[in-house]
């Protein structure tokens, strides 16, 4: 090849070794790009606003810390208390409302039905357990029990800790059989506890084949108490039911103390809100 004018051509390519610059200082690295971590977040907030921080639903201590309240609260029938702190209220309620489980709460359970509240139950049951002449050590304060409107099972649950025998019985078919799959749950987590019979039937007209009740107590308000729950309160029993104040259209809480001549004798404790009682089945 001819040397072209003017002198030795300049080299390109490839370049000697101390001719290569040297490379300019990398940046630094760029953190990469983690789409999954918001997500990774979002799934670690719910945990931990789902469930209180260091006790699972299940922990003995929040249930012990409703019993608390409800004795802050004024309940001091210890068997009640005991009742309140054996049977699990979170197994009685949907999955998407176990966080509030044991919150003085009245929670939904479908149908338009509801749980409820730990404290109006617990007011309501000492009421029964503190009838005239019965025993203070009484073994079983609520004798035989009807229980008006099963719901989820969770009154009927406690009822069983204090009742000789609780019958309980539900107008909706499909509450029905949700409190029987509850029971059946509470039955196979403790045993030795006292079962409950279960009637799908009109809560109005009780249930006479068990009759006559020393307490008979109800989860739903009417105009007026049917007389049939009247009927079969055996002499020395004692009702607990919401009725409707005429004077004002809003519910009460009314007490029928059938005396041992077999009059009836009735008073009042306070306003209270419940589902309306309604008749027949579905």
């Amino acid at each position: 090849m001819s040397t072209p004018p003017g002198g030795p051509r300049t080299r390109r390519f490839p370049l000697s070794l101390d001719r290569v610059a040297a490379p300019a200082k990398a940046a630094p690295a760029r953190e990469l790009l983690r789409p999954q971590a918001p997500l990774e977040q979002a799934a670690r907030d719910k945990r931990q606003h789902s469930t209180p921080q260091g006790l699972g639903m299940d922990s003995r201590a929040v249930q012990r810390r409703m019993v608390d309240r409800l004795q802050a609260d004024g309940i001091r029938n210890p068997r009640l208390l005991q009742a309140f702190g054996t049977i699990p209220r979170h197994w009685f309620v949907d999955s998407a409302l176990v966080n509030q489980a044991y919150e003085d709460t009245s929670l939904p359970i479908g149908l338009g039905q509801t749980i409820s509240k730990p404290s109006v139950i617990a007011s309501m049951v000492e009421l029964l357990c503190t009838r005239p002449g019965l025993a203070p050590d009484a073994a079983f304060p609520l004798g035989q029990c009807l229980d008006i409107g099963t719901g989820c099972g969770y009154q009927a649950a406690l009822l069983s800790c204090l009742a000789r025998r609780v019958v309980s019985i539900e107008r909706l078919r499909d509450l029905h059989l949700k409190a029987r799959t509850n029971l059946d749950r509470l039955r196979a987590g403790l045993p030795g506890w006292q079962d409950v019979r279960l009637v799908y039937g009109d809560g109005m007209l009780g249930h006479a084949p068990n009759a006559p009740y020393d307490t008979i107590i109800a989860a739903a308000g009417g105009a007026a108490l049917p007389p049939a729950w009247l009927d079969q309160l055996a002499p020395g029993g004692r009702l607990v039911a919401p009725t409707e104040d005429p004077r004002t259209g809003t519910q009460i809480l009314t007490i029928v103390d059938r005396l041992p001549s077999g009059q009836l004798q009735q008073a009042t404790a306070g306003q209270v809100l419940f589902v309306p009682l309604k008749s027949g089945t579905t």
